[in-house]
This record gives structure tokens, C-alpha cells and sequence, in this order.
């Protein structure tokens, strides 16, 4: 696949549409191209198809136009409707999906569980998982007794496990108070400044977009399509950067193009 500004590009999206079986025009004609260890946020008002894109990417459901192809590892190419190697894509969803009835660390070998194999190795993955999400100590605890932000850090933790090239995360934090969302910001910034996968994040949020990205990908109301690609040049580490000129300036030029895009629908 193409290289994108020096980098080997892991996602490739051209023309991409998507018509449910309803009637319904989710997306119409995304082009977009991820680099290899891009932190990329999709960015856009809620129905705007941003959800829709990520499982298209993940290979959960398939465009109705188009093509997604995506280059991982030894794994060469997998175009539409061609298989994925398990274990190269980690999803996180909105909501944690945790079985209420399985500890921490039962949750988070999960993947492992599905592909048959959970021996020492696997559990130490998974112990190590933990640990990077700050859990360690809570392996035997229950979901019911954990925090909304505890339980969500359950849910990357299971997603890091397999040790993943493409993290794809739709709106995680959505639903957590502000303290919460900002510390697992912080908390999946170090993450991906220590494995750098490939991250594409969907957020209705400037200034979350803004904080956690290398690039920010803006679009527009259904049917969804990509009306702005912005690069943010915040230095790494960014804690403390919400409080800078240069953070308050970004998050203005993404605002400003958030706006123009929900002006942009087309009929």
C-alpha cells in the first residue's frame, strides 16, 4: 500500500458509501488514507456515520460502494469482504460490553478465550494489560463493583491484549463525567506513546479531538463524508496542554470547521 507522508499507510478508504437496507445513506464517497502510527480522530455531530465508518474499517460490516484496504503486519492487504487475521484490530466500544458474571481478568483474555488458547503466556499478557490501565490489583473483581471509568479501562485492557496494530475506539468516553474522560484521556495518550498502534478515535468532542490526536479527520452531517483533514502539532507528552495559547487556538480551527460542516449536506 501507498506511503503517506513518509509512513506506511495501514488504512485506505476510497469512495466508501453505505446504504442500509432501509433506505438509509449512512456515508457517501469517504476517501481517507491512515498512516502507520497515526492517532487519528473522526470527528462530527452525532448520525453523522462515524460509527458506521469504524466497523466498516474493522470488517463489521460492509460498504455498500467502494473499497477498504488495509495493510497489517504479514498480513498483506484485506479488501472488502476478505478476511482479517484475528488479534490485528482491538475495538473498543461505547458502551464496555463486560460479561457481569466474569472477573477483571476473565473479561480481558476474553480474545484469547475465543481463539482457544489461554496458557501462561496469554495470562500474563492479560496481567500485563491490566497493569497499563492501572487495574492491577482488581483481576478477581466483578464489573458491578467497579467504577464506570474502571469498567472502560476493563474494555481497552481487552483490547490491548492481542497486542493490536489498529486500536479503533468509538466514542469510549462518551459517557463518563469530566474528571473520568480526562484522566483516561491522559491514560490512553501514554498507552499509545509507549506501543504505538495506529489509533482511530470517534469523538463528537473539539476539544477531546484536539487533545488526543495527531490529525483530525472532520465530518459532516448524513450522509456522512470527510469535509476537512487537520493536522494537530501539539508536542508529546501533552499534559498541560489544555491550558496553552497554541491548544486554544486548535481547538478554534476545529471548531470553525466543525461549523462550516454542518453546513455542508447534501441531498
Amino acid at each position: 500500500m501507498r506511503e503517506l507522508g513518509g509512513a506506511e499507510a495501514i488504512v485506505a478508504l476510497s469512495g466508501v458509501g453505505k446504504r442500509f437496507a432501509s433506505g438509509l445513506e449512512a456515508l457517501d464517497g469517504i476517501d481517507l488514507t491512515v498512516a502507520r502510527g497515526e492517532f487519528l480522530s473522526l470527528l462530527g455531530p452525532s448520525g453523522c456515520g462515524k460509527s458506521t465508518l469504524l466497523r466498516i474499517i474493522a470488517g463489521l460490516s460492509e460498504p455498500t460502494r467502494g473499497t477498504c484496504r488495509l495493510s497489517l503486519g504479514e498480513l498483506s492487504l484485506r479488501e472488502s469482504g476478505k478476511p482479517i487475521a484475528s488479534g490485528r484490530i482491538g475495538f473498543v466500544f461505547q458502551d464496555p460490553t463486560l460479561m457481569p458474571w466474569s472477573t477483571v481478568a476473565a473479561n480481558a483474555e476474553l480474545p484469547f478465550r475465543i481463539a482457544g488458547r489461554v496458557r501462561s503466556e496469554e495470562r500474563d499478557r492479560v496481567a500485563a494489560a491490566l497493569r497499563a490501565v492501572g487495574l492491577a490489583g482488581f483481576e478477581r473483581a466483578y464489573p458491578h463493583q467497579l467504577s464506570g471509568g474502571m469498567r472502560m479501562r476493563v474494555s481497552i485492557a481487552r483490547a490491548l491484549v492481542t497486542d493490536p496494530e489498529l486500536l479503533l475506539l468509538d466514542e469510549p468516553f462518551a459517557a463518563l463525567d469530566e474528571i473520568t474522560r480526562f484522566a483516561l484521556n491522559d491514560d490512553l495518550l501514554r498507552l499509545w506513546e509507549t506501543r504505538r498502534p495506529t489509533v482511530l478515535f470517534v469523538t463528537h468532542s473539539v476539544f477531546e479531538s484536539v487533545y488526543l490526536s495527531t490529525r483530525i479527520a472532520v465530518m459532516s452531517p448524513r450522509p456522512g463524508h470527510i469535509v476537512a483533514d487537520l493536522p494537530v502539532g501539539l508536542p508529546h507528552p501533552r499534559a498541560g496542554a489544555r491550558t496553552t495559547a497554541a491548544y486554544a487556538t486548535l481547538c478554534e480551527t476545529v471548531s470553525r470547521a466543525l461549523g462550516m460542516a454542518m453546513k455542508d449536506v447534501r441531498t
